[in-house]
C-alpha cells in the first residue's frame, strides 16, 4: 500500500526515530521496576514540555479518553459545570458532563472567533457557581484558538477548577500550565507531538486530585478514573497493563520536541501558519474563522461549485496528499490543512499548497496568486 503524505490536523506524519522506538523489545510493565522508572521519567519530560510541576500521567487511549476521564473523575450528580463553547469539541464536553450526572451550563461564543474575554467576565460576574469549567484550546474542526492564558486565571479567581483540551494545540501553541493555573491539561500523541494515535497524556494539579478525593460518591468508571493513578509510583502498581511500544514512541517524540526546544517549535508553527493563511487569502480563497487563528490548522471555505470530497480525492489520487474536510455544522463546507508537528515543515506545506492549487484549478477555480510563491516569500521573511 502506498502511503500518502498526511497533512491532516491529526494524525500527523511520524518521524523515523519514533517509529523505530516503537519497535524496541518490550518487558512486563507490571513487574519490571525499571519500567516504572521509565514511565515516571517520561511523565517528567512531559511536565517540562508543559511548563508545570503538576503530576503527569499517560493513559492508554486516544485523546478523547482524557476528555472523558477528566469529566468522569470530577463530576458528581448535580454538579454545575461551565462548558465554554465556541466549537464542536467545546460543545461536546457537555455530553461527558451529562453522562456522569452533572449539569452543563453553556457559555456560547461566536464559532468564527476566539472566546470574547469581556463577555466571559460579565457572565462570571453574574454566575460563577461552578465546580469546574471546560475550555478547548484549539477547536480542531474550525481551527479557532482560545486564549487560555487569560481564560483559566479568570476562572480560578472565581474558585472554578479548569479543564483544558489542548490536544490540537499542545506543541504548536504556547501552554504554561502552572502560570496559567490549569488544573487538568489534556494532550494526545497524534497531533503536534507527532507520535502514532493511541495515547492521552495529561497534567493534574493538587486541587484537581483533592476534588476527586473529597467526592461524596465513587467515580463512576474504572478506565476513566484518574484518582487510581495518584500513587502508582509509590505503590509500584498500574491500573492496567501499559502499552509499552506506544510509550516508547511517545518518549522519543517528546525528546524530539525538547531537543528542538519548545520555544523554537512554537515559533516554527507560528511562522508556517501565518504564511499558509497569507497564501490562501492571496489566492482568493476565504478562511473560515475571523480571528483567533490557530498555528496548527488552517481551515478554508470550499469555493462555490466545488465539492470538498471530490477536491480532496483529486489531491490524493493525483498528488498523494491527504488533507481533511470537517464534520458537524462544517461538513462539506471547509477543508483543513494540518501544519502541526512533523507536518509543520516548509517543504511539506509548500507541496500541499501546490497540490491544492492544482486541484482547485482542475475544478475551475482560478487562483489570483500562486500559493506556493506567496507562502515561500512569507516564510522566508
Amino acid at each position: 500500500m502506498k502511503i500518502p503524505m498526511i497533512m491532516t490536523p491529526g494524525p500527523t506524519q511520524v518521524r523515523e526515530n519514533v517509529r523505530l522506538a516503537r519497535a524496541l523489545q518490550t518487558t512486563n510493565p507490571d513487574l519490571d521496576m525499571e519500567f516504572y522508572e521509565f514511565y515516571k521519567e517520561t511523565c517528567e519530560r512531559i511536565s517540562d514540555f508543559l511548563k508545570t510541576e503538576n503530576e503527569v500521567r499517560i493513559l492508554s487511549g486516544e485523546g478523547i479518553l482524557g476528555l472523558e476521564a477528566a469529566c468522569a473523575s470530577l463530576t458528581e450528580a448535580g454538579d454545575r459545570v461551565l462548558v465554554i463553547d465556541n466549537g464542536i469539541f467545546g460543545e461536546g464536553f457537555g455530553d461527558f458532563v451529562t453522562m456522569y450526572g452533572g449539569e452543563p451550563i453553556f457559555f456560547k461564543g461566536d464559532r468564527q472567533r476566539a472566546i470574547d474575554i469581556d463577555e466571559l467576565k460579565s457572565f462570571l460576574d453574574e454566575d460563577s457557581d461552578f465546580k469546574y469549567a471546560t475550555v478547548v484550546h484549539c477547536d480542531t474542526p474550525s481551527g479557532v484558538l482560545n486564549d487560555i492564558g487569560v481564560i483559566c486565571p479568570l476562572l480560578k479567581e472565581k474558585g472554578i477548577l479548569t479543564v483544558v483540551d489542548s490536544v490540537a494545540a499542545m506543541g504548536g501553541e504556547d501552554i504554561r500550565v502552572d502560570e496559567w493555573q490549569i488544573d487538568i491539561a489534556l494532550g494526545g500523541s497524534q497531533k503536534c507531538v507527532s507520535a502514532p494515535p493511541g495515547l492521552t497524556f495529561l497534567s493534574i494539579s493538587d486541587d484537581a486530585f483533592n476534588a476527586m478525593e473529597v467526592r461524596k460518591t465513587p467515580i463512576a468508571s474504572y478506565y476513566c478514573n484518574l484518582l487510581v493513578w495518584r500513587n502508582y509510583y509509590k505503590d509500584k502498581w498500574f491500573p492496567y497493563t501499559q502499552p509499552i511500544s506506544d510509550i516508547n514512541g511517545l518518549r522519543r517524540a517528546i525528546d524530539n520536541i525538547l531537543d528542538e526546544g519548545v520555544d523554537s517549535l512554537i515559533e516554527r508553527h507560528h511562522k508556517i501558519a501565518k504564511a499558509t493563511r497569507n497564501a490562501v487569502v492571496h489566492a482568493g480563497l476565504s478562511l473560515y474563522i475571523k480571528d483567533g487563528y490557530s498555528s496548527t490548522v488552517t481551515v478554508v471555505e470550499v469555493p462555490g461549485g466545488i465539492e470538498d470530497k471530490k477536491l480532496r480525492e483529486y489531491m490524493l489520487e493525483q498528488y498523494g496528499v491527504f488533507i481533511a474536510g470537517s464534520f458537524g455544522y462544517l461538513g462539506g463546507k471547509v477543508i483543513r490543512i494540518g501544519h502541526m508537528g512533523e507536518n509543520a515543515k516548509v517543504d511539506k506545506v509548500s507541496y500541499t499548497l501546490f497540490a491544492l492549487q492544482r486541484a482547485l484549478e482542475h475544478f475551475g477555480f482560478e487562483a489570483e496568486q500562486d500559493m506556493v510563491k506567496v507562502f515561500l516569500n512569507e516564510v522566508e521573511k
